[in-house]
């Protein structure tokens, strides 16, 4: 295992539209400063920023960045057309929309075989658990990493009440 270098963004959260941001993915953002994963995060769109999305895929292949968590809503092909366009293991964060987030979640979860994208649950709750998912996957191979998932893990089981009274 190795040890992390600090001043890389091993995760990189893009959003499809600003509004995706507030109540979603600054829990995504937050779930990682917890275990100290230095993230960039920027709102691409699929659709409207075709080239912003190809440039930031350039730079965080450059930089060795190591997973993408893409969140969008409505179409939702965000997600979908990072893994198209990289390698690197992208985790999918359908956001609330016009049908409660389903519309979403069937457009992230929805993809072809050969092209793979991790999808998690509706909103904020995926938020989260794409930040989880992601600090599982890196704890593999950084050992700071897998000891603060394992303690996050213990407090987390802790908190769970024995009895419902």
């Amino acid at each position: 295992m190795k040890t992390h270098n600090k001043s890389k963004n091993l995760v990189g959260i893009i959003m499809g539209s600003k509004s995706d941001w507030a109540g979603t993915m600054e829990f995504c953002s937050d779930t990682l400063k917890q275990f100290g994963i230095k993230h960039d995060v920027r709102v691409i769109s699929a659709h409207r920023t075709p080239e912003r999305l190809h440039k930031f895929l350039k730079e965080a292949e450059k930089n060795k960045m190591e997973i993408i968590i893409a969140a969008a809503g409505m179409s939702a092909h965000l997600a979908g057309v990072t893994a198209a366009l990289t390698t690197l293991p992208v985790l999918g964060v359908p956001t609330e929309s016009k049908l409660k987030g389903l519309d979403s979640l069937l457009s992230t979860v929805q993809m072809p075989s050969g092209i793979p994208v991790g999808t998690l649950a509706i909103g904020k709750a995926g938020a989260v658990n794409a930040a989880l998912l992601a600090v599982s996957i890196l704890s593999v191979r950084y050992k700071k990493i897998h000891l603060k998932l394992k303690k996050y893990r213990s407090l987390f089981e802790k908190k769970i009440p024995k009895k419902p009274y």
